[in-house]
């Protein structure tokens, strides 16, 4: 190997390895420089203060407007020779670093290894495959729907990236109850956190730390076995804990053939009829009749529960004259999300 290979890898090798801060302090010796090579060269026109900074970057990246150029032969060398080669290095240097940066940072995210910074978002814990892709549309669905401009977050531990990177923020963490790694879902942060893993024992751990992290939140926890969803409820009565319904399905459909397309359709804002909730937010108590004539009639709606104290207390199809007072949630179904509703 000659000595100028050997020189040429050295130099390859340190620029590749360039920190921010050296190349910072090249690019400010090669304008001191520059410059005190063309003072000295009697270009006195391009080291005016103003001149030299527009000069140099046009030179330096080779665009080369022509409107100022060395006017001495001594000036002319120093820029074949010095000016030029040298910035062109440099300018190609930094576009590449920021190139870099930038293609970093996106694969970082596309990774989930970097911070989302969300705040009062949607966050699913869990990845069960297309399961997992057509819960995530279905709830882009519905903030969708209902103009929420609500974000959407994943959390996984398993080895994939982020399957809709231009919709959902993602984050990928060793384990659901680290609360260093769990901070890039923003877990303390979220107003819904979703918990749906393929292990029932995964799901147990991972609601208690969300419970733990935030209690503000409302947190829904899917398990095959429906004890271990009761005995989460003991101590944590604030989780809602979703059981699978397959079973009860399967007999309901047998009895009554069509029901689980029914219930399918309900729960699907891509078909037809969906159910929906609201607050009744006025200020004094009405009777169950009033309201559902009201949605009928404006809305083409249907009543079809009423809930006084969160969702364990919910009256499915309850008697006409079933008082409904302020600050109740009322359950319908509708062709869409209804907003702005008259309470009056």
């Amino acid at each position: 190997m000659t000595g100028f290979d050997k020189l040429r890898k050295v130099l390859v090798r340190y620029f590749i390895e360039l920190r921010w801060h050296s190349l910072i302090v090249a690019i400010a010796l090669y304008f001191v420089f520059s410059w005190v090579i063309l003072a000295l060269c009697g270009e006195t026109a391009i080291t005016a203060d103003a001149n030299f900074i527009y000069w140099i970057m046009v030179t330096a990246s080779t665009v080369g407007y022509g409107d100022l150029s060395p006017a001495t032969s001594q000036g002319k060398y120093a820029t074949a020779l010095f000016v030029i080669p040298f910035g062109l290095s440099l300018f190609g240097l930094v576009i590449g670093r920021i190139a870099s940066f930038v293609s970093y940072q996106w694969r970082k995210g596309v990774q989930g290894l970097k911070k989302l910074n969300y705040q009062n978002h949607i966050l699913i814990i869990g990845w069960n495959g297309n399961r997992t892709l057509q819960l995530i549309r279905l709830i882009l669905k519905e903030t969708e729907d209902s103009n929420a401009q609500q974000k959407v977050a994943l959390c996984v531990k398993a080895d994939i990236e982020n399957p809709l990177p231009d919709k959902i923020g993602f984050a990928k963490t060793s384990s659901f109850s680290n609360a260093i790694e769990m901070q890039r879902a923003s877990v303390t942060s979220a107003s819904v956190i979703i918990i749906d893993n393929p292990e029932d024992d995964m799901t147990m751990t991972t609601a208690l730390f969300c419970a733990q992290s935030n209690p503000n939140a409302h947190i829904i926890a899917y398990f095959k076995d429906e004890q271990l969803g009761n005995l989460l409820k003991n101590h944590c009565p604030n989780i809602e804990c979703m059981p699978s319904v397959a079973v009860e399905m399967i007999a309901k459909s047998a009895m009554d053939p069509g029901s689980s397309v029914l219930h399918h359709q309900l729960l699907d804002s891509n078909r037809g009829m969906t159910q929906y909730s609201v607050h009744y937010d006025a200020a004094e108590q009405i009777p169950f009749e009033s309201l559902f004539y009201q949605f009928k009639n404006q809305y083409s709606a249907t009543l079809i529960g009423v809930s006084s104290n969160g969702p364990e207390s919910i009256e499915l199809n309850p008697a006409l004259s079933h008082s409904v007072e302020p600050g109740c949630t009322l359950y319908y179904i509708a062709a869409n999300r209804i907003t702005n509703i008259a309470w009056s």
